[in-house]
């Protein structure tokens, strides 16, 4: 088979011919339908903090159709379409049968799907309704890190969000705070190509400061009040800084940006207005079948975060130039597409 391919950081991807994957015990092979690039894709890749490891696939947002099954699969036969958590864990453990593999000692990634076909866990994957294609399905894995991160945060009806970042884990978190009944939603990104889809998601107000300090004032005015909830989605050195400025006192920081280099915030900041501050993981598996559940009822509104769908050979030059901050937002792979 044909995959892309990380050799190192600050290389782009290599597209490569690898052995196809064989299931292994209560695994299934699949033929990836699409893939979407993900940000750590991005931040993972170019050295700036961790890093994949050297001569691995990579993709981690996928769907697809079954072609092969292992030993001991019971539930999945093949021509199922599913997506999958692109992690697993032993299945046996308290954290495995709540749904949440990625805190079992035996958690494995099961990444891979940057290629035509991948292997996932048949515990960790779900059939996809009818209603619900293969670029809807590469939705299901960010979404379920926005809707686990909305949930952790606790938003009520007639709260007042603020979301940091415009990127998809941003934008799908302003989707689920809009599902749960949040009051007045405002958006701010590092600048305004993405507001028409902040807005479409439901943001109430999107606002760009001049400066980074007026953030706060800014974002109280278009909130009416200082928010009861800041969902840091940007992933950015000081940017939980910025979150604890604007939150209200006793109000809630979630962070789902992905940030791995050194940051810092004046604690004392977050002491006086009594803070708490969350950080997210991922999402269990309840979670990622909600997800799509919610697009097979009519949630149509994320799909408008799909601005591209590029061949796998297209995909090294495609992630290199999204490096520059492109328009882009949700970028899918399709690996059966002629470039």
């Amino acid at each position: 088979m044909r995959a892309a391919v990380f050799k190192a950081a600050g290389q782009p991807l290599a597209i490569e011919q690898r052995p196809d994957p064989v299931p292994g015990e209560g695994e299934v092979v699949l033929k990836v339908g699409r893939c979407g690039i993900c940000g750590t894709d991005l931040s993972m890749s170019d050295g700036s903090g961790q890093t994949f490891e050297s001569n691995s696939i990579i993709g981690h947002e996928f769907a697809g159709e079954v072609v092969a099954i292992g030993a001991g699969v019971e539930t999945l036969k093949v021509g199922d379409r599913i997506a999958a958590m692109p992690f697993t864990g032993c299945g046996k453990c308290a954290t495995c049968l709540a749904g949440r593999p990625n805190f079992c000692a035996g958690f494995r990634g099961m990444p891979g799907a940057f290629a035509e076909y991948t292997t996932t866990a048949e515990r960790v994957a779900i059939r996809l309704p009818q209603t619900v294609s293969l670029a809807d399905g590469a939705l299901i894995e960010p979404l379920a890190v926005s809707l686990h991160g909305v949930a952790l945060a606790g938003i009520k009806p007639g709260d007042k969000v603020l979301v940091l970042g415009a990127g998809p884990i941003g934008l799908g978190a302003v989707y689920w705070a809009r599902e749960l009944g949040a009051g007045s939603i405002v958006v701010t990104a590092s600048s305004r190509q993405r507001e028409s889809l902040a807005m479409q998601m439901g943001a109430t107000a999107f606002v760009l400061p001049d400066q980074p300090d007026e953030l706060p004032q800014a974002a109280m005015t278009a909130l009416g009040g200082m928010p009861d909830v800041v969902i840091e989605a940007v992933g950015k050195p000081d940017m939980i800084a910025r979150a604890v400025n604007c939150v209200r006192p006793a109000g809630t920081v979630m962070v789902l940006g992905f940030c791995a280099r050194p940051d810092s915030f004046i604690p004392a900041i977050a002491v006086w207005k009594e803070v708490k501050l969350l950080f997210g993981m991922t999402y269990s598996l309840g979670e990622f079948e909600h997800v799509a559940r919610v697009l097979d009822r009519g949630g149509v509104e994320p799909r408008a975060m799909v601005t591209d769908t590029v061949a796998l050979d297209a995909l090294p030059a495609t992630l290199e130039a999204m490096r520059q901050r492109t328009h882009q937002c949700k970028v899918l792979v399709d690996p059966w597409a002629h470039a």
